[in-house]
């Protein structure tokens, strides 16, 4: 296996060390607010707001790797009658390089090589609470002898309505125009817009150091009418560039700086920022700051400082150190970025303005930052539930700049429901969550409206947070089909399952089930006696329904057609077994303990592989409109039989609710995305991520990754190793130690930052158990149960839990 590059976790960074990936490998920069992503070879795709309408770069994840993409960094050199020109980011040049790494950090991206005796550092980032993306380039000479450096940073545009990029090109080029504004003599500010955006929002580029000549115009810049290529353009063959200033076509920017003469061991250090504003003018100030080193060094280190808070939250040391590298840095990082981005820009949703904001999606991705970012989640939350119907039922996605939101593809299929009979159930595992992190009972009575509207678009109705939770359990509870069980829908979690309607969802029942837990435990608290009588009728009608009909004699099924008929059941040919139907009957509490067991052991016969669980089998060879989307994937490929990761969490938590540590672990490291990075080959993604899915057994491909970053699979495994295998768990009376380990550690420590006092948590495991707390102790006195008292803000307090 080729090696691709390793975890610094001292450093907190991943470091690649080989530029030739399998797939190209992203960071995050910045906010949706302003930022996007930067590939491993110093490409990128920026964004102020909704990557669909006001797009920066342009940035065409379909290209080959070796292809410019975004950005890029030339440098022209001669060092005695050695002349040339490369990209220290490798891509576009392909030169042959001594070195190459790309440090991937938090909320930044660091480039270093070395080629032809000199060697560049290119850290790239959004300041914190800032809307530009910086570019900190230091060029060393590490040769012995002195070398003459020019440096070109180059960038392409897109028009700001990303898809009319691509699907008018008659309209699209005519609108856009470059203008240099020269600052101070020599530096230069170029200006690009589209026409009708000029003097409302421009993209702007510049640098601190002089500039000696430009070209905004790509066909100037490439030359040869564009027969030229990016791996050498023909303007830098010229002693200056063109000057050309864009009044239509594609315009990139392109700045030409003479560094001068460079002695042995002397760095030259050149700083790119861009940025948005209405003109020139009003982003001065701005740009005159960064223009200033010290402010650049002051922005890295404030940056900095906001991951040092943000990972204080939860920090472990567990004997498992791919684990420990997941955990204490990139997985939560994960989890921060698919909260802020959800499903909107990666190299695999486009951001073209098919998708947006999801209330299901959403509502799980906060679940991975309650501990911490508390407060943010919660204006989320209250976002999702301003698209909530008056019924209960939700809205499938929005845009979160206009709140307008969609049915979503249910709205594509005339015979079908216009629902998705599960989104409305999520926002009550999350506000739960929420106020157990936060005990903030006093978010309950906050009022948000519905999502109807009137003839003046005004809402029509508003209510508490309490009273939309109400709502969505009132709308399952009520559309429901012949065997009681809730109807699916257009679909539920599993997408691609869209089944004429009357259908039935077991998936939905057991979500439910789920719900209704969370409601009962929070009106226990909340002393609503009449509430927890009403929920606990609602839990054990559905129990019971579900326990009737859908047990298939070894495993529970997962749907039930319109005429009755199961899926996910031993009389069916394809789709015979669903992962989720069992897990989720566990997670319910709806399966007897003699039920679970079965069920949770017909998932590890059926369905696991070395590479992770299945969502199903054996997958649909052969698409079937009845059944929908699923069928229009191979065998093993994505919900056909493939190894989906957001499922694999649910079962590790099914596992440790049955005491299962060595197994719920088990299915826990062979998803690790860090655990792979031995094998990258066959994984292909990148290794401080975790992916959507994996081509399952099935597939000639098996082992194969896919749509890493934003999905729900961060928010779930992270809920699940830190909440149910290392057992810290948020309560409305305090924080629960429950944990459940593989039975040959002999413990773990962690540190769990909660409602503002630090608990250093050792647990020790003298006796070899998976589950079972003997004893708690905290500050050397021993305490009555597993769950923790609160303790005041700011104190510090050591706990020492014995398994036994």
């Amino acid at each position: 296996m080729t090696a691709y590059g390793y975890f610094d976790d001292a450093n907190r960074e991943y470091v690649i060390t080989n530029p030739r990936t399998p797939l190209k490998w992203i960071n995050y920069v910045g906010t949706l607010a302003f930022g996007g992503f930067v590939d491993h070879t110093g490409g990128s795709l920026i964004c102020k707001g909704d990557p669909a309408v006001n797009r920066i770069v342009k940035y065409i994840p379909q290209l080959p790797a070796g292809d410019f993409k975004g950005e890029t960094l030339y440098i022209r050199y001669r060092r005695g009658e050695r002349a040339g020109v490369f990209s220290p980011y490798f891509v576009p040049t392909l030169d042959p390089y001594d070195r190459y790494e790309c440090h991937v950090g938090l909320g930044y991206t660091r480039l270093v090589s070395e080629f032809y005796g000199i060697r560049t550092e290119v850290t790239v980032f959004v300041p914190h609470g800032d809307q530009r993306l910086v570019r900190d380039i230091r060029i060393t000479n590490i040769g012995t002898t002195p070398v003459d450096v020019d440096a070109v940073p180059v960038v392409e545009y897109t028009h700001f309505d990303a898809l009319k990029q691509f699907n008018n090109a008659d309209w699209v080029p005519q609108t856009m125009q470059s203008k240099a504004h020269w600052q101070d003599g020599n530096r230069l500010v170029l200006a690009q817009y589209a026409f009708m955006n000029r003097g409302q929002a421009e993209n702007l580029f510049t640098s601190n150091l002089p500039v000696s000549s430009f070209d905004s115009d790509r066909r100037a810049f490439l030359g040869e009418n564009e027969y030229a290529t990016w791996a050498n353009p023909r303007g830098l063959s010229q002693l200056e560039l063109n000057n050309s200033e864009a009044l239509r076509g594609d315009n990139i920017g392109a700045l030409l700086h003479h560094l001068g003469t460079l002695q042995p061991g002397e760095t030259e250090r050149l700083i790119t920022q861009l940025t948005q504003a209405p003109n020139v003018d009003a982003a001065l100030p701005g740009i005159r700051t960064f223009w200033d080193e010290a402010a650049v060094d002051a922005a890295l280190d404030t940056l900095t400082a906001f991951w040092d808070e943000y990972l204080a939250a939860l920090q472990v040391e567990t004997p498992n150190t791919s684990m420990n590298s997941m955990l204490n840095v990139h997985h939560p990082r994960q989890c921060f970025i698919t909260k802020n981005w959800s499903r909107y820009l990666s190299l695999y949703q486009l951001g073209l303005g098919a998708r947006g904001i999801g209330f299901r999606d959403s509502s799980q991705d906060i679940l991975g930052v309650l501990a911490h970012m508390p407060e943010e989640a919660r204006t989320l939350m209250t976002q999702i539930l301003h698209v909530q119907k008056r019924d209960g039922s939700g809205m499938h996605q929005y845009n979160p700049l206009t709140m307008i939101a969609t049915v979503g593809d249910s709205g594509d299929d005339e015979d079908r429901p216009k629902y998705y009979g599960d989104d409305h159930l999520w926002i009550i595992l999350a506000v739960c969550g929420y106020i157990k992190e936060t005990g903030n009972f006093a978010y309950l009575d906050e009022v948000v409206p519905f999502y109807d509207k009137d003839r003046d678009e005004q809402p029509i109705e508003s209510s508490t947070v309490l009273e939309h939770m109400r709502r969505g359990i009132e709308f399952t509870r009520s559309n429901v089909g012949a065997h009681g069980l809730p109807l699916l829908g257009f679909a539920d979690w599993n997408d691609t399952v869209n089944l004429p309607t009357g259908a039935e969802s077991l998936f939905i029942a057991n979500l439910y089930g789920a719900a209704l837990r969370e409601l009962i435990e929070l009106c226990q608290h909340l002393d609503h006696t009449a509430e927890v009588e009403k929920y606990q009728g609602y839990y054990d009608e559905m129990a019971a329904r579900v326990n009737e009909h859908a047990w298939d004699g070894a495993w529970y099924v997962r749907y039930f057609t319109a005429e009755g008929q199961p899926i996910g059941s031993h009389t069916n040919d394809k789709g015979q077994f669903y992962t989720n139907a069992q897990s989720w009957a566990v997670l319910s509490g709806f399966a007897t303990r003699e039920r679970a067991q079965m069920a949770l052991d017909q998932v590890h016969q059926k369905t696991n592989t070395r590479n992770g669980i299945k969502v199903s089998v054996p997958g649909y060879d052969g698409y079937d409109p009845e059944i929908g989307g699923i069928s229009t994937f191979p065998p093993g490929a994505k919900e056909n039989g493939g190894i989906f990761l957001h499922i694999n969490p649910w079962v590790m938590i099914a596992e440790t609710l049955l005491g299962n540590g060595d197994r719920a672990f088990q299915y826990y490291d062979q998803i690790n995305p860090a655990a792979k990075n031995d094998k990258i080959d066959e994984y292909e993604c990148e290794p401080y991520v975790y992916a959507q899915n994996i081509l399952s057994d099935e597939h000639p491909r098996f082992g194969a990754a896919r749509n890493s970053w934003l999905s729900g699979t961060a928010a779930w495994v992270y809920r699940a190793a830190t909440q149910y295998i290392l057992g810290v768990q948020p309560t409305y009376a305090g924080l629960r130690i429950d944990p459940c380990i593989p039975r040959d550690w002999e413990g773990f420590r962690t540190t769990r930052v909660f409602r503002g006092a630090t608990l250093n948590i050792t647990v020790q495991n003298p006796h070899g158990v998976s589950k079972g707390v003997q004893s708690v102790t905290v500050d050397g006195q021993a305490i009555q149960g597993q769950t923790l008292p609160l303790f005041e803000t700011g104190t510090r307090h050591e706990v020492v839990v014995v398994l036994g």
